[in-house]
């Protein structure tokens, strides 16, 4: 199957050029042999009559371009003779184009002026074909979080940015470490591909604690891709992709900033983040390095506490519902082009996190009463190389990236007397816990290589094609063991995916995108084929239809909740695989319109997406019993569920002044029969656990003068159902429970001062995050409380003040 996939790769190369592989010169090598035509072209790019610095000028079709200087001004020389269309842009403001004649010996003044973006509705994005295109031209839809919405809602992490997106809720889902959950249309977190500079380096392991671990500071934009996308990323890709772009160097600038938060008046969170980055004057040398670190202190809400007969007394206990967290981070992106058609991309992050959470006490972990506790090291990073030639039809991009996490962890519940029927029973367990206390060891390996080549078909039956063909490894490797448990996990994935794409432009209202992606997993016996289907009907420049249909697969292996030991039942309960379980297979299809009207002073929209998706053999946990130490359930196929919804998204800018954004989800998460939890209530239940049938988010951002702004934001979530463990179950039942809906709303001010003697400025801000105060009050209190019983905010009412200091 390699082979042949190789075989295949060669024989597609061949075909795009078949002069490649003779050819030794670059196409830049070769302009360099021409005489000089001394055809020139200078001007300046302005936006309301201010220049713009390092704004991009380039000739459409070629690699010819360049950037304005620190004073806005460009110039090109020696361009070749002829008509050209000259075109500016910058991030922020509409690109502008320009019709040139280049004369040998003659020198033309062009000078751009360009507008200002209400909002950012046509970015450039890359997830969903996997090419750089306009987002009203793609034909999947693709939302983009940028830097602005994250620092209107205050983001520290990635994990609280990510709930400010259509479709999209993150969730705490463990009462003692925290540990989060991305849920995508209705699809718990392992049905979501999260990747990193569009490298799925993201492993199970990571995807854990992954979300929150990953400073804002250090994010240039998120690009989100609702539904299947199997047919690019291979398995784990069912209910859509994240795609977590580190930051860019631009131009020559800092940005530090210092955050103090008051955790409901009862604990303190501490954060410090810097970025700097720097360009060489040419413009084809540049890095941006960013810090950040995080001290938070532990949190105990007031809780429930079961009482011998079976009611609750509503109390603190003295057991955190935040846990104590330490994050350090440092990483760095950088860019070398050696030629106007080649480009070096390195990036890499080192990130060090202490949590702990459980009784909170001054002590080794083994000393509390119940703890968890998890020590990170992780180093992650890539290396892309770009060239593109055959005039500026055909790319190639290598890539290379990996991770490696090595983690110190530790779960477990002191002997207490109350639990053993005689003193010397007692005596022997604290012996036996002291002297061999339950602490694992976890160490986590990805490594990934991979080709893409593209080429474009500018006469393709009237219309335009961009083909799109890749191979890529993936390598994942996860050991984690504690053996005073009898409990490891020893499992080694490998999958070799080859895809094809073919992106073709019938016409300027009709785009037809096709692609099928086959994969070899170890754990499979035969390649999985993954098609998808997605056509793409633009009414006018405002309005855009779509359709897509697509198919999926989730490997029978361990995923991210899968690795997390939890407290439950007055034990540890552990997650074991099904000896014959097989792979899950997916069918979604989904359809979309999309609408943006944009006038002079005001813009507005919305995106109404409908989704549906069949899993066959969906994977569920199954009750099998206990041991001395706690539940066990082992991760079965079950019978097939639906996941169906819809989706509506709303936006609005008035001239700069004020834009509100806002999203809302209507969706059923349903197995076909029901599946059951507990071994005490065999009737089970259809709907899936910690899934709402509504969920919501609203941003709005007023700006009434250029240095002061106003942000309020709010997250709807709906009731859910969750299986909750209890305490003693000789003083009460395991039960399902429906979860009370709930809100939180958050208010942000920043006031900006201008330090123009040093090009900088500072901003003042402070807010309160979860105004109301709305947290989770029916979770269980002391050392035997069922710590995934968990669904509410992800922290109680917060003030905070902060002081940032940047360039401009």
């Amino acid at each position: 199957m390699t082979n042949n996939i190789v075989y295949i790769m060669i024989a597609m190369v061949a075909m795009i050029n078949p002069g490649m592989a003779l050819a030794q010169a670059t196409p830049t090598e070769v302009e360099l042999q021409k005489p000089p035509t001394d055809a020139n072209v200078f001007g300046d790019v302005k936006s309301e009559g201010e220049h713009i610095p390092y704004a991009n000028v380039y000739v459409k079709g070629t690699n010819i371009g360049t950037s304005t200087d620190e004073t806005g001004h460009y110039t090109l020389i020696n361009l070749p003779v002829g008509k050209h269309t000259l075109i500016a842009k910058f991030i922020g403001y509409k690109e502008q184009e320009k019709q040139i004649e280049a004369v040998p010996g003659k020198t033309l003044m062009v000078n751009f002026e360009l507008e200002g973006e209400l909002m950012s509705l046509d970015e450039l994005v890359v997830t969903g074909t996997k090419t750089f295109q306009r987002k009203t031209q793609a034909p999947v839809i693709v939302n983009v979080l940028g830097k602005n919405t994250l620092k209107a809602v205050d983001a520290t992490n990635i994990a609280e940015g990510l709930n400010f997106q259509p479709g999209l809720r993150v969730e705490t889902d463990c009462q003692t470490c925290n540990y989060t959950q991305l849920r995508m249309n209705g699809l718990g977190g392992s049905y979501s591909q999260i990747l990193i500079n569009s490298r799925p380096i993201f492993s199970p392991l990571i995807g854990l604690y992954g979300l929150e671990q990953i400073p804002a500071n250090m994010v240039e934009r998120i690009e989100v891709v609702r539904g299947g996308g199997s047919a690019l990323y291979g398995s784990s890709a069912i209910g859509g992709t994240v795609n977590v772009i580190t930051q860019i160097p631009q131009k020559n600038a800092y940005d530090m900033s210092y955050a103090y938060h008051s955790i409901n008046g009862r604990a303190n969170d501490n954060m410090i983040n810097g970025n700097i980055s720097m360009v060489n004057k040419k413009r084809n040398v540049g890095a941006v390095l960013f810090v950040s670190h995080r001290d938070r202190e532990q949190y105990d809400h007031e809780g429930l506490t079961l009482q011998p007969d079976g009611t609750y007394i509503k109390e603190r206990d003295n057991y955190s519902e935040l846990p104590k967290l330490i994050n350090n981070s440092f990483g760095a992106n950088l860019f070398f082009k050696p030629t106007m058609n080649q480009k070096l991309e390195l990036n890499f992050t080192s990130m060090y996190e202490y949590r702990y959470g459980g009784e909170m006490i001054d002590k080794l972990a083994h000393l509390a009463k119940q703890s968890e506790e998890r020590i990170h090291h992780i180093l992650m990073g890539g290396l892309d190389y770009e060239i593109s030639f055959n005039e500026n039809l055909t790319s190639i991009n290598a890539y290379v990236a990996g991770q490696k996490t090595d983690r110190d962890h530790y779960t477990g519940l002191y002997p207490e007397e109350d639990e053993y029927d005689t003193e010397a029973e007692l005596e022997d367990a604290v012996y036996e816990h002291l002297s061999n206390p339950p602490y694992g060891k976890t160490d986590n390996t990805t490594m990934q290589g991979g080709v893409n080549i593209n080429h474009s078909l500018y006469d393709f039956f009237s219309g335009t094609n961009m083909l799109t063909g890749g191979i890529e490894y993936i390598y994942d490797e996860v050991i984690d063991s504690i053996p005073q448990y009898d409990y490891e996990i020893d499992q080694q994935t490998k999958n070799i995916g080859m895809f094809l794409q073919s992106d073709w432009k019938i016409n300027g209202d009709f785009t037809l995108l096709t692609g099928v992606r086959a994969d070899k997993h170890n754990l499979l016996d035969k390649p999985i084929v993954s098609p998808r289907v997605s056509l793409l009907y633009r009414l006018k420049d405002y309005t855009q239809f779509r359709a897509t249909w697509g198919t999926g697969f989730r490997a029978p292996q361990a995923f991210d909740s899968d690795l997390h030991i939890a407290f439950a039942g007055g034990g540890v309960s552990r997650i074991s695989l099904d000896p014959d379980l097989d792979a899950e297979h997916s069918n979604s299809v989904s359809g979309s319109v999309n609408f943006d009207l944009p006038t002079e002073r005001y813009i507005f929209g919305f995106t109404l997406e409908g989704f549906y998706t069949q899993l066959k053999d969906a994977f569920y946990l199954h009750p099998t019993g206990s041991d001395s130490r706690g539940e066990l359930f082992e991760k079965r196929n079950g019978p097939t569920a639906v996941v169906k919804g819809l989706t509506l998204e709303g936006r609005a800018n008035y001239n700069k002044l004020a834009q509100i954004e806002a999203g809302y989800t209507l969706q059923s998460s349903k197995y076909k029969e029901a599946i059951t939890h507990f071994d005490e209530i065999p009737e089970g239940k259809r709907d899936f656990m910690r899934s709402p049938n509504q969920y919501g988010y609203a941003v709005l951002t007023v700006t009434p003068t250029k240095n002061f702004s106003v942000s309020l934001n709010s997250i709807y979530t709906g009731s859910m159902w969750l299986a909750k463990f209890s305490p003693n179950e000789d003083w009460a039942p395991n039960e399902y429970r429906k979860s009370s809906k709930f809100g939180e709303l958050s208010l942000k001010l920043g006031y900006t001062i201008p330090v123009e003697n040093v090009d900088s400025e500072i901003e003042l801000f402070g807010g309160i995050k979860n105004i109301t105060n709305y947290f989770q009050s029916d979770s269980d209190n002391y050392k035997n409380r069922d710590s995934d019983y968990m669904y509410g905010p992800a922290q109680p009412r917060t003030f905070y003040v902060g002081i940032r200091l940047k360039s401009i």
